[in-house]
C-alpha cells in the first residue's frame, strides 16, 4: 500500500519480467479472455473521446523543415496508449513506444515499448516496466482467445505467413490451446530466408513434439490443409494491392485465419461466404471515425476493410462478430458447419494492461524489481 505524499514505484527491466512471468502464455490467455469479458461488460476505457482508441500516433513528415527532426521512414513513429481495465485488475496504464525499422542495424528491435501502471484515483505511477516481451505475449494471447474458441479440437496443421514475433507468440498460444498440432508450414519472403529458418529452429528447439515443419514458397501452400493460419506480416499500408492475399478456394472448410496485421481477401468471400469475428468491434468503429476513408489503406487489417464495405453499403454490422459476445453468450461459437473464421486482431493498450496487471503484482509477491523514489514530499503542491 501507497503511504502518501511519498511516492515510491516499482522498476522491472526485461529480465525482470521474465522472472515474473512474462512468458506464461497460459496465464496471459486466461488475463486476456477475462479482460475481453470485462471489455463486454463495459467496464474498461481506452483513450479518445470514444473511449477505444487505439493510441495517439506521432509520425514525422517525408521532408522535415528542420535539420535535426526526424524524417519519415518504413514503421518510424511514437505512439501513446493509454487505458483503464476494472474487474480484478482495477488498473490505469499507458504502454509507449517508438518504432524505426532501422533499429535492426543497431541490434536493436524495430519497436522499444515501455509499460507504466498508475492508481487509477491519484495518477500515482505504480510500476515502469520493460514491455517489450509483455507486448509480444499479450499480442500472441489474442489469436489464443479465439483459437481456443473457434479451431477444431483435434487441429493438426497450422499455417504461418510472416515468420516472426507476432507469429511466434501466436504459435505459442496455439499450442497452449490446441496441443494436438503436430504439422507447421512457414512462408518467409523466401524458402531460404533468415527468418523462416529461424522460426523453424525455434519451433525444432521448443517443441519437439511438431512431427513435421515446412518452409513453403507460396501463400497457397502456407494455407492448403492448415486447421489454423497466422498471417502476421510487415506489409507497408497504403497500396492494398500489395497486402498478402489469400484466395477462398486455398482454406480448409473450418479453418480460423489470424489476421494482427496486413490480410486480403476477396470481396465476395468477405460478404457472402467467410464468418468475420473481431476482437473489438468499437476499435473498428474507432478507427473508422478517426481515419480518412477508405481506412484499409492506412490500417491494413481485414475487419478495416469490413468497414469500409459497410461504409460503402457492401456490407452489413451485423455480418462482423465481436469476440465480446461469444465469451459472453450472446452470439453462438459458431453459426454452421465448417465455416471460415476472419479473426482479425487490432491489439489494445487494455490487453497490455491486463498482463501488465498480473506481472506487476507477481513481482511485488515474489520481491522482484527495484523500488525507485518519485519523490518524499511534493515540492509543488
Amino acid at each position: 500500500m501507497q503511504t502518501y505524499p511519498e511516492i515510491d514505484f516499482l522498476y522491472l527491466n526485461e529480465e525482470d519480467m521474465i522472472k515474473a512471468g512474462v512468458e506464461d502464455m497460459k496465464g496471459c490467455i486466461k488475463a486476456i479472455e477475462e479482460m475481453f469479458r470485462l471489455m463486454k461488460a463495459g467496464d474498461y476505457r481506452m483513450g479518445g473521446a470514444n473511449g477505444n482508441s487505439h493510441g495517439v500516433m506521432m509520425v514525422f513528415p517525408e521532408h522535415p523543415a528542420f535539420p535535426n527532426m526526424p524524417k519519415d521512414g518504413p514503421d518510424r513513429r511514437f505512439m501513446a496508449m493509454p487505458a483503464y481495465l476494472g474487474g480484478s485488475f482495477d488498473m490505469a496504464g499507458m504502454k509507449w513506444y517508438g518504432s524505426n525499422a532501422e533499429n535492426r542495424k543497431k541490434g536493436l528491435p524495430r519497436s522499444i515499448l515501455t509499460l507504466i501502471l498508475n492508481d487509477k484515483d491519484t495518477g500515482a505511477p505504480l510500476a515502469y516496466m520493460s514491455a517489450n516481451i509483455l507486448s509480444a505475449c499479450r499480442t500472441g494471447a489474442v489469436p489464443g482467445v479465439g483459437f481456443k474458441y473457434f479451431a477444431r479440437e483435434d487441429a493438426e496443421t497450422m499455417g504461418i505467413i510472416g515468420p516472426g514475433v507476432m507469429s511466434r507468440t501466436a504459435f505459442d498460444a496455439a499450442m497452449a490451446v490446441r496441443p494436438t498440432l503436430k504439422h507447421v508450414k512457414i512462408k518467409g519472403s523466401s524458402v531460404k530466408s533468415k527468418s523462416a529458418m529461424k522460426f523453424a529452429k525455434y519451433l525444432e528447439e521448443k517443441y519437439p513434439q511438431i512431427q513435421k515443419i515446412e518452409v513453403v514458397d507460396t501463400e497457397e501452400a502456407a494455407v492448403k490443409d492448415c486447421d489454423i493460419v497466422s498471417i502476421a506480416t510487415s506489409s507497408p499500408s497504403g497500396d492494398p494491392a500489395l497486402y498478402p492475399y489469400i484466395k477462398e478456394e486455398w482454406i480448409k472448410p473450418g479453418a480460423v485465419i489470424s489476421c494482427p496485421a496486413a490480410a486480403r481477401f476477396d470481396d465476395d468471400f468477405i460478404i457472402h461466404r467467410a464468418r468475420n469475428v473481431v476482437d473489438n468491434i468499437m476499435l473498428y468503429e474507432a478507427w473508422a471515425d478517426e481515419m480518412p476513408y477508405p481506412a484499409y489503406k492506412s490500417i491494413p487489417i481485414p475487419a478495416v476493410h469490413c468497414m469500409d464495405l459497410i461504409h460503402e453499403g457492401k456490407l452489413k454490422k451485423d455480418q462482423i462478430d465481436d469476440l465480446g459476445d461469444v465469451l459472453m453468450g450472446k452470439t453462438p461459437i459458431h453459426r454452421k458447419k465448417d465455416e471460415i473464421i476472419i479473426y482479425s486482431v487490432g491489439g489494445m493498450p487494455v490487453e497490455d494492461v491486463a498482463w501488465g496487471t498480473v506481472c506487476y503484482r507477481n513481482a511485488l509477491k515474489q520481491g522482484i524489481g527495484t523500488k525507485l523514489n518519485l519523490w518524499e514530499k511534493p515540492e509543488l503542491v
